[in-house]
């Protein structure tokens, strides 16, 4: 099941991603469900041992590192690409785990600056100046 990421961006508590998939092919809940899948059986000995698991999840076989949906949105062109990687590297700033983009280690805006996408110091000036929240989260 091939694709490209994009862009994404790591956070303790949920991850933002870009991908590209094949032409034709819009198979994203069995992409995500293998991802999740991997991780689980490697890290899922890492997660809290005291961490309660429901009766539901308990059935399914899930842990409680996912959450069981996803929010996708197709890419409609360059300048919805852009905004949607400006959103999801101001992440960091947005919840408070970083000062500016830079600052965040697990996050692909390190690539955009090296590759002259975005200046160094994109995002310093601070939350007021990322426009408001678009997409929901």
């Amino acid at each position: 099941m091939p694709f490209s990421i994009e862009a994404w961006v790591l956070l303790p508590d949920h991850l933002h991603t870009i991908w590209t998939l094949p032409e034709h092919d819009a198979r994203y809940a069995a992409r995500w469900a293998l991802i999740k899948s991997c991780v689980t059986k490697k890290c899922g000995k890492m997660s809290d041992p005291g961490e309660h698991v429901n009766i539901s999840r308990s059935h399914r076989q899930e842990g409680g590192v996912w959450q069981r949906r996803f929010w996708e949105h197709v890419i409609r062109d360059e300048p919805d690409f852009h905004r949607h990687l400006d959103y999801l590297h101001w992440n960091p700033v947005k919840h408070g785990y970083a000062k500016t983009p830079m600052d965040w280690p697990y996050s692909t805006i390190h690539r955009f600056v090296t590759q002259g996408f975005y200046p160094p110091n994109w995002g310093g000036g601070g939350v007021e100046e990322y426009p408001a929240d678009n997409f929901g989260e």
